[in-house]
Formats: structure tokens, sequence, C-alpha cells
């Protein structure tokens, strides 16, 4: 009866052991969150200006801008349709608890438009990156969390916007998608004579004068 007791307290050490390795409640992890951009290969973005309205109602100006995360392969692929790879590294939202929604004004180099709009994130976001960085990923619980929570916006021609975050186990989740307007002002809101911050690219050229911009595909 002694060894039934004393079998049965290691195997409740152990489970509470191993649930807390997964929940890696001491493991480090950031106060705030990430904002990164992405765009399709070929399909460069120059992001004029960002700002960030958290769950408090609080608006965080400039939260980012410049390049975006994305490539030009040369592989003789049609690869820009669709997105290749969710990831890149942005800028730390500080002070922002999480994110209620999102703007962003960016322009389109490949077609020489500006475009602007909210991005609504809704609170299935928001719990995974609650999530992702509280727990392990179950399948690597030797691993620390992820320290930082990150929203990825991919800014594709056309307008098109979608949004990732990512889960413990660092697998995008797609949790939004929006339409942005054309910004009246142009780029750089008129200041700049109509110029945009540069030139397209000679392989973003080669590449759309053989397959185009694929619309829809995003």
């Amino acid at each position: 009866m002694r060894i039934f007791i004393a079998l049965l307290g290691v195997l409740l050490f152990t489970g509470c052991q191993s649930t807390g390795h997964v929940l890696g409640k001491s493991d480090p992890r950031s106060s705030w969150w990430e904002l990164t951009f992405l765009e399709p290969n070929y399909m460069q973005v120059w992001v004029e200006d960002s700002s960030v309205q958290d769950i408090n109602g609080k608006v965080f100006l400039r939260a980012g801008s410049g390049t975006a995360a994305g490539g030009e392969p040369e592989d003789g692929k049609e690869s820009a349709r669709g997105w290749v790879g969710v990831g890149g590294s942005g800028k730390t939202v500080v002070g922002a608890d999480l994110p209620k929604r999102i703007f962003v004004r960016w322009q389109s180099i490949a077609e020489q438009k500006t475009y602007r709009a909210w991005v609504d994130i809704p609170d299935e976001a928001r719990q995974l990156m609650e999530s992702s960085t509280a727990q392990r990923c179950p399948e690597t619980p030797e691993k620390e969390a992820r320290f930082m929570a990150t929203v990825y916006l991919g800014l594709a021609p056309g307008g098109v916007i979608q949004a990732w975050v990512k889960d413990s186990c660092y697998r995008p989740i797609k949790v939004a998608r929006a339409q942005a307007e054309l910004e009246p002002l142009g780029p750089d809101q008129g200041k700049n004579d109509g110029r945009y911050a540069y030139p397209v690219s000679e392989k973003s050229k080669r590449y759309i004068n053989q397959y185009g911009i694929p619309y829809g595909s995003w």
C-alpha cells in the first residue's frame, strides 16, 4: 500500500512538472508585441505610415514604416501568387496593449499606387497572441515559449491586406483580411511631387513583363 501511495505521488508530481513545462510559465516573455509588414514576391511596397489602436482605445502613432519582408527569387517560377512564407522582423509597439485595429498607408511600388486602410483585429487573433507566448509548443515542450507575439500584415497590389499571427508552434494563422482604398493625395500625401520612394526594380520589371501582376491571388 505504501509503495502504491509513493508511486502515485511520483506520478502526480511528474504530471505537474510536465504541465508546468509545457505551459512555460517561467519562460522569458516581452511585455509588448511586434508589427511586421510583408509583400508578395516581386510586388515591392514602401510603408509610409502606420498606427495602432489598442483594446483600451489608446492610439500609438508611427508604429512602423519602411520596406516590407519579401523576395525576388529569380527561379523562373510564377512565385508572386499567394503568400510564400510569413516571417521577418518588425517594430515593437512599446506601451501598447493587444491591438484592436491597425492603420497602414503604403506605396505599391509595382503598381505606382498608394493605399490606406484600417484593419480590424479580431478577438481570435488576440487570444492567439496571448497563448503563443504563455505556453510552449506541445510538439517541442523542451523549447521555451515564444518571447514576443507578432502581427504580420501582408500588403498586396490592388490594396489587399492579409493579417496573420503565429501560434505557440510558430505556425501562421490567418486572422483578418481587408480592402484598402486609394490615397487621393498620392505618395507622401502629395508632398513629393508624385514621386514614389524608389523605382520598380529590374528584377520586378522582368517578372511583371513575363507573368503580370496576379490580382485575385491574395
